[in-house]
């Protein structure tokens, strides 16, 4: 089979397979590969790595369509016809995409933590008890829906490339697999501008060490140290996930269906 390089997916099994390789030769924790949950995670990283860009992409492409209709109805310019970067070369395109992506999302995911309802979805990423590369996809699908209007507009502006966007995006895939990837290491002085296993694994920490969470960077963790929401001590947490975790469900499609199985779930313990 020839290799696709112009693929996400290529890549993602690709970066995959590396962080799996990686885990066995140079170990943080003891921690056995089929550990519990694992197959669960397969599907999250299948469904939300591939299946959710293929269901959601008509919703996307239609709201594009109507915000550039809403836009030049008000007479102001089409998003999807500015380009500010498009002849801009490579590198540049890279840079000003991940810096401003990176932002958006880092902001993003704090108010995944700070809002108690958009935290309802959040939990299924911090349900996480056996950190690993393959936690980086156990994610919420409703978390699609909210990451991709915030950066909608900012970026479609900009007009990038294709190759830029795919670039940032295998990159931070990379960074996201490591970051939660069973492996002892950070960058050295490069910690302050890259987030690592170090740092994340804080980050999923049970315990709140700052108001409302720590260290909400995704691949950069310079906003963390900037704004004060940092927090990087020697060793690990005594315990992954978050407090009342063990109320919450196991199973794959209630939480799928989370937060609506919740009252589901206390419907059936009132009877």
């Amino acid at each position: 089979m020839i290799a696709d390089f112009q693929s996400y997916t290529f890549w993602l099994i690709v970066i995959s397979l590396f962080c799996l390789l990686l885990e066995r030769i140079i170990p943080w924790r003891q921690q056995k590969l089929l550990r519990p949950q694992w197959l669960q995670d397969v599907f999250w990283l299948a469904f939300n790595g591939y299946f959710l860009a293929v269901l959601f992409a008509p919703l996307f492409t239609g709201a594009a369509g109507l915000a550039d209709q809403l836009f030049a109805r008000i007479g102001w310019p089409q998003p999807s016809q500015v380009n500010l970067l498009n002849s801009q070369p490579f590198w540049m395109q890279f840079f000003v995409l991940l810096v401003v992506q990176d932002f958006i999302e880092w902001s993003v995911h704090n108010a995944l933590h700070r809002i108690p309802a958009l935290w309802e979805f959040h939990k299924v990423h911090h349900s996480i008890h056996d950190m690993d590369w393959i936690g980086n996809f156990r994610f919420h699908w409703m978390e699609v829906l909210i990451y991709k209007p915030a950066k909608y507009l900012p970026l479609a502006f900009m007009g990038f490339n294709y190759e830029p966007v795919l670039a940032v995006a295998v990159f931070a895939t990379l960074v996201g697999h490591l970051n939660h990837s069973n492996v002892p290491f950070d960058y050295g002085p490069l910690k302050y501008i890259f987030n690592s296993p170090k740092m994340h694994i804080w980050h999923h920490d049970t315990e709140l060490h700052l108001n409302s969470g720590q260290n909400f960077g995704i691949v950069l963790s310079v906003w963390d140290w900037l704004f004060g929401t940092a927090w990087m001590p020697q060793g690990q947490p005594q315990r992954l996930g978050f407090d009342g975790d063990d109320k919450f469900p196991d199973n794959l499609l209630l939480r799928m269906i989370y937060p609506a199985s919740k009252f589901l779930m206390a419907h059936e313990e009132s009877k």
